[in-house]
This record gives C-alpha cells, structure tokens and sequence, in this order.
C-alpha cells in the first residue's frame, strides 16, 4: 500500500542562524555578544542531527525515504501512498496535518528533555514499531478536528489549531463581525478561531490575560475554555476589543457549535490577513469586502497514537 516514506523536518535554530549571518562562527558571535548561550544552540543542534540519523536508521523498510523541510510542506504534492512522519516540536505536526489529507501520520520527538510533546508520543528508536502498525493496518488513530476558513472568491485554508484574522502589523484590525444573528463592527487586534487541539494554544493566552486582569480588578477566577481534539465545535475569541462611537466589543468570545460558522467582513483597505497555525508566510489576503466563513471542516487530521 505505502511506496514511499516522507520525512518531515524542520531546521534547528543553529541552521537559521548560520543562514542568517552566513557562518557559524558568525552566528556564535552575535549570539554571545547579545549575552546568550551559543552552546544550547549547538547542544539543540547536535540532538536534532543524532534524532534524524536515528529515526531513518530504524525506519530501514526498503521504501525510498524522501526528506522535506517545514518551509515546503504547503507545497508539496503528498501522494495515499505516502507515510507521513514528522520529527520536530508540536507545531510541525500542525503545519503538517493540513496538508496530508487523510493520510496518517507519525509525530516524533526529537529531545523529549526540551520538548513537551504533546502531539509527540513517539521517540525516534521506537517511531519504526508506529510505522510498521500503519503499514499492516492495525495502528491507533485518533481524528482530530479541522478548521476551514472559506472566502467568497472561493479560497479556503485549513487550520490544525487556530485561525487568525486582522491586519498584519500592529495597527488596529476593521471589520464586522456575525455569529448566532448576531452582528456588529469591531476594532482589535485581531479575532481568533480556535480548534480542540489548539485551546491549550494561543487562544489560551487570552484567558490567561483576562484571568491576570480579573485578578487585579477584584474580579471571579476566570478558567481557560478546553475542548476535546475530537470535538467539532470551535472557540474564537476578540483580542483587545475597541470601544468607540463606530466599534463594538459586545462579540468577544464564543463556542461555534456544530454546523455553525462564524462570518468575518474585511473593512481594511489593506494589510488585512489570514493565517493559520502561526504560519505568516501562507496567508489569504483579507482587505475591503473580502468575506471570511469560519466552520469546522469537514476534512479531519489522523494522528497515530500509542
């Protein structure tokens, strides 16, 4: 069934560095004169390169192995005769997972001493007994919802965690925003979707917020939304709602159930963008009268499981 195996990586923030200022040494100069620690970058570095030669090692099936770097992935043309399998931190696997379709995949952690891992149940001396589940048709799947955001000129963008939608600098986002027929114009910084496997994400960061500044004003505990991976509701929240005499901030959080879909109507003239899962570089354009549909997709990611 399975021809060929592709091996997603990601580079090291050694490898960045050296492309940035073009040498090593270069690169261990600016670090150590901005006061850091060269050595981890090289210890991070060392662990990657040992994981890799690991896990292609124990991955010796007589399939053709196929390496593809993270910046590629949205790119590149996965075939069903493809097994997947990912060596980097939990964000590779999202950015991986839009891409697959229903293919499965295999996460690995490359240094679970630095990694929590948490879509990462395997190591790479112990990712070939996955792969050989996967190829007999026997591994552990476990689906987890998708969301899609769809736009009226017909582009759409899946999202393994969460959605962004404002504008690309720091400048204040415009748009109108409906859900459950209810509508009104916002100004913020920027509205954000969420998914299950992503609520323990970025979105988190605003409950953490809105928890620090309840604290301080005297106000309840404010405890973070977490849905199931499996789940097919969304969450989305406002990020800095401004109020003034042309915006609301009456829409500021909300659970999509099922079969509900939240509608985002551009009124910036430019920089307005969409992304997902921090991937900045592929974005759809969101400026005037760009009309964004955000639901749960009907595509799922299948991630293998312990």
């Amino acid at each position: 069934m399975y021809k060929k195996l592709v091996i997603v990586t990601r580079k090291t923030r050694l490898q960045e560095l050296v492309e940035r200022f073009n040498t090593r040494s270069q690169a261990k100069f600016y670090i150590e004169h901005a006061g850091g620690d060269f050595a981890d970058y090289e210890r991070e570095d060392d662990a990657y390169g040992f994981a890799l030669e690991t896990l292609r090692r124990s991955l010796d099936f007589e399939l053709p192995q196929q390496l593809v770097d993270r910046s590629l992935v949205s790119t590149f043309h996965f075939q069903k005769e493809d097994l997947v399998v990912t060596l980097g931190q939990d964000g590779l696997v999202a950015n991986t997972a839009k891409y697959v379709g229903a293919q499965p995949i295999v996460a690995v952690n490359p240094e679970p001493a630095r990694f929590d891992g948490i879509l990462l149940p395997f190591l790479p001396n112990i990712a070939r007994g996955a792969v050989e589940q996967v190829m007999e048709g026997r591994a552990k799947m476990r689906d987890i919802t998708l969301a899609e955001v769809r736009l009226d000129d017909g582009q759409r963008l899946l999202a393994f965690n969460d959605f962004f939608l404002g504008a690309r600098s720091h400048v204040s986002a415009l748009y109108q925003i409906t859900c459950a027929q209810q509508s009104e114009v916002q100004s913020s910084s920027g509205v954000l979707v969420s998914t299950g496997a992503g609520s323990t994400g970025w979105v988190s960061s605003v409950f953490n917020m809105a928890a620090g500044v309840s604290r301080f004003c005297g106000g309840p505990p404010v405890t973070p939304v977490r849905i199931p991976w499996e789940d097919r509701r969304l969450l989305f929240v406002v990020r800095e709602p401004f109020v003034s005499r042309h915006s609301q901030a009456g829409i500021v959080a909300g659970i999509l159930q099922t079969g509900e879909e939240l509608t985002i109507e551009s009124r910036m003239p430019s920089y307005g963008v969409i992304f997902s899962d921090g991937m900045e570089a592929d974005f759809l354009q969101f400026n005037s009268g760009a009309i964004a549909h955000v639901c749960a997709a009907q595509q799922s990611a299948r991630l293998v499981v312990s």
